[in-house]
This record gives C-alpha cells, sequence and structure tokens, in this order.
C-alpha cells in the first residue's frame, strides 16, 4: 500500500475535514484556530465564499489553457488588475506555480539582463527548495544539505539582525553595510554581481523585519553599479504586513518583485513582476512552464484581489497585526525565556532562550505543540528553529487575536514555569 514519503513530517496531528475563515476543523468536528494559514498563503481564509465561487465557475469554463500555446480570460485580466497594486514602473509579469520558481524565473532574468554571474544573497533568508533557489538560502541548512555541490555565483552577506548580533539596529545596519562593501571588494565585485535578493522581513530566518536605512543603502548600491534589487515579496507580499507590499514600510524601490502565497488564496500561482524594459532583455525561450497562469489559480487570485480591496484586509492586516505584535510583546515582557518578539503586521514571531541568551529549541516545540492540543496552530521558524510565529489570515477577527493570545499566554506559562 502506497504512503506518504516518511519524511513530510506535520507540524500539528490535525486531520483536516474542511476549512472556514480563520478555523480548521478536524475529521472528529473539533475547531482550531489556524494561525499558519498555509505558511502564510490562505490570505482570505480557507474557503472565502467569493473565491470559491470564481474557481468553481473557471472550473466549469476552462480548467488548463497552455498560457504559451492559447490565452485565456482569467490571466489577461489578473494581469491587468495586477498592475493596479505593484510599485510604480513594474509593468510586466511572468507566472509560474510557486515561490522557488518565481526566484529562479528572477534569476535568470537578472544574469540575462545584466551579463553578470553572481548574486547577493543574505543571512538568514529563505529562497525555496530547489537547487537555484536552495543554493540561495540560508535560513538553514536543511534546505541544502545533502546536495551538493550547489550552484556557484551565489555570496552571502549579512541581515540586520540586531537580536542576534546583540547589538542596536543602527549598529546592526551599519555592520551589515560595512561588510557588503567588504563582499564587494572580496568576493563579488561590483561589474560582476547581478542582483541582491531580500526579503523586506526574513520568514523562515525567524521573523526579522528589515529597516529603512539597510534598504536604501542596497538601493543606493544597486543604482551605483547597476545592480539589481530583487524584492522577495512571496511571504511579506499582497497584505501581509499591514501594506500591500512589505517593502513599503521601508520606502524603497524594487525592480523586481517576486510574488506567491498569498496570491490565489491556496491556489498555487506565482509571479515574476519588473519593468517591460527589464523583461524584455530575458533571452527568447527561457520563461515558461506548462502550468504557469492556471486558468483556474487565475480566476481565484482575481477574487483573492477583490476580497482583499472590498474587504479592507490590508488594514484589517495593519489594525490586527499592531494587536496581535502588542498582545505577543506583553506576554513576552512576563517570560524571561522569550528573548525578543518582533513582526510586521500578520507576521509575528516570539523567540525563545536559554538563561545565558542561546537558542532554546526545545522550549519553543514544546510550546508550538502545546498550542495545538489546545486548539491554536503555530510554526516554528529561524536557524535553530526555537522561533514560534504566529501567521494569522488575513480577515481574523479582533476576537480571534484575543482567544489566540489568550490560549498563547496559558501555553507560555505552562512549558516555561
Amino acid at each position: 500500500m502506497a504512503q506518504l514519503s516518511p519524511l513530510l513530517k506535520q507540524a500539528t496531528p490535525v486531520v483536516v475535514d474542511h476549512g472556514e475563515g480563520a478555523y480548521l476543523y478536524d475529521v472528529d468536528g473539533r475547531r482550531h484556530l489556524d494561525f499558519t494559514a498555509g505558511i502564510g498563503v490562505t490570505s482570505t481564509g480557507h474557503c472565502h465564499p467569493k473565491v470559491v465561487s470564481a474557481a468553481q465557475e473557471q472550473v466549469g469554463k476552462l480548467i488548463h489553457g497552455q498560457y504559451t500555446t492559447v490565452m485565456h480570460k482569467p490571466l489577461l485580466e489578473l494581469t491587468r488588475r495586477l498592475g493596479d497594486v505593484l510599485p510604480q514602473g513594474l509593468d510586466s509579469l511572468f507566472f509560474a506555480n510557486s515561490g522557488s520558481e518565481a526566484v529562479e524565473a528572477a534569476l535568470r532574468l537578472s544574469r540575462q539582463a545584466t551579463g553578470r554571474p553572481n548574486v547577493v544573497v543574505f543571512q538568514g533568508g529563505f529562497h525555496g527548495r530547489t537547487v537555484a533557489a536552495a543554493s540561495m538560502t540560508t535560513s538553514g541548512t536543511r534546505f541544502g544539505a545533502g546536495i551538493s555541490p550547489l550552484m556557484a555565483g551565489v555570496h552571502v552577506a549579512p541581515f540586520p539582525h540586531a537580536y542576534h548580533y546583540g547589538w542596536d539596529e543602527r549598529t546592526a545596519t551599519e555592520f551589515a553595510l560595512r561588510e557588503l562593501d567588504y563582499l564587494f571588494a572580496t568576493m563579488s565585485a561590483p561589474n560582476e554581481t547581478a542582483a541582491f535578493f531580500i526579503e523586506p522581513m526574513l520568514g523562515e530566518g525567524g521573523y526579522v523585519p528589515a529597516n529603512h536605512e539597510f534598504l536604501a543603502g542596497l538601493r543606493e548600491r544597486a543604482d551605483e553599479h547597476g545592480i539589481l534589487l530583487v524584492m522577495d515579496e512571496i511571504q511579506t507580499g499582497f497584505g501581509r504586513t499591514g501594506k500591500f507590499w512589505g517593502h513599503e514600510h521601508f520606502g524603497v524601490r524594487p525592480d523586481v518583485v517576486l510574488i506567491a502565497k498569498g496570491l490565489a488564496s491556496g491556489f498555487p500561482l506565482s509571479a515574476v513582476a519588473a519593468s517591460e524594459e527589464l523583461m524584455g532583455k530575458a533571452w527568447p525561450g527561457s520563461q515558461g512552464g506548462t502550468y504557469g497562469g492556471n486558468a483556474v489559480a487565475c480566476a481565484a487570485a482575481l477574487a483573492t484581489l477583490e476580497v482583499i480591496q472590498e474587504e479592507g484586509l490590508v488594514e484589517n492586516a495593519a489594525a490586527r497585526g499592531a494587536q496581535l505584535l502588542g498582545g505577543a510583546r506583553a506576554i513576552g515582557e512576563k517570560t524571561a525565556a522569550i528573548g525578543d518578539v518582533r513582526g510586521l503586521g500578520l507576521l509575528v514571531g516570539s523567540e525563545f532562550t536559554t538563561p545565558d541568551g542561546k537558542p532554546d529549541n526545545a522550549t519553543a516545540q514544546a510550546a508550538q505543540k502545546a498550542a495545538a492540543e489546545r486548539g491554536l496552530l503555530l510554526l516554528t521558524c529561524g536557524a535553530y528553529m526555537n522561533v514560534v510565529r504566529m501567521i494569522p489570515p488575513l480577515v481574523v477577527s479582533a476576537e480571534q487575536i484575543d482567544e489566540a493570545l489568550e490560549i498563547w499566554a496559558d501555553v507560555v506559562q505552562s512549558v516555561t514555569k
């Protein structure tokens, strides 16, 4: 009898029957408050009626129309509608299925457009599991382990993770920019560097926001040396941070934006956005794929955009995110085992540490499991998997945030006493 790979370990013991909004219901009828959102994917909650209706209607018309063979209306309309929300000047789109595919497409575009071989990524970044994307990922060794040699041409610079270094943010930022310049002098000359790939907030790396000074420093160096600034908004985009794009918090203009996760409320769809001029520098035949821009996924993405706008979900993410971060910080301040609480919008992480300041994986894992037993589904992240992260859907209510914080406070007290 066939079975799932033994490597697919579940973070929770839940076997789902159905979902609705911020809740999942298991096969025994128990309700769980889902603060994982499919790792930030179900942006409009589980089975939003408008998204379900759009997908059902499209299934009856056209399921698959391969987009380099024929064109279909959902893809054309989604392209047009994304133009209303993308950063100014990013008016050309390529669609794929996953975040990893978008990263690899942007890597290909960056190298072909500039004629340069190298890219710079930042410590703690996560960009995917395929070979090139895994080569660019430094949030944990597990993503690239056992498949060496990894892709050449990737250089790693520090991210201004102030808590990790034990510094204030300004010191961490000055250090990170100074080390980037040192990297230019010692490892990848600017005229050999095609692009910077960066998340506005580290995701798998521990939920660490960037800051204006750091991203402005990248933009300055990119402009000076003809380097592309590629903003990986796969987890931070589509309203998740309380602004439509995570980089909007920092006032910095990207050359390329990568989109996935919350784009289609759970249907596989990703995209690379750039200017038409830049996209036109990709080589013929370098963009394509069998399933990219799937008609049903595009219909779901259109409905997702409508729900986000009609229900004010970006504004809700900002308000509920402030509520969640404030509540989590209040709990952290009372708990010696929580060294730091940080986040942007509906991305909030609590980092567990030992009394001497070392990463405390055991307590973080115990807290995540205890929360699941209490009906609150959470995930962990960070290099040591000692950060418990909360990722509720954008439709989450104030009452649901309060419910989650009440459970979290009890859980933290029980696993740390």
